[in-house]
């Protein structure tokens, strides 16, 4: 599965099995504040949303970015491990 930047709608998508997860985010202060994430519902239960927030962190940083986890599900994916402290701000 891969991640694409939508840079245009300011989101990451990932496609799976025709249906689109995506990570929404803004820009503010030269960093990405990550805002809203969504599995559809027929992905649910199927760890596609940790998939998704992961690679979202892993494509971010390829990029050069420093993001700021806004969204709850965003934020619990960040804590989990330790990787993502240099990167990942709590708001």
């Amino acid at each position: 599965m891969n991640i694409i930047h939508d840079k245009e709608n300011n989101k990451y998508t990932m496609d799976v099995d025709g249906a689109t997860a995506f990570v929404d985010y803004k820009i503010k202060n030269d960093k990405m504040y990550l805002v809203y994430s969504e599995v559809p519902t027929s992905l649910r239960g199927k760890g596609i949303g940790k998939q998704l927030v992961e690679k979202t962190f892993e494509k971010l940083t390829q990029e050069g970015y420093k993001a700021v986890a806004v969204c709850g599900y965003v934020k619990a994916i960040a804590k989990r491990s330790d990787k993502w402290n240099t990167i990942i701000e709590q708001a």
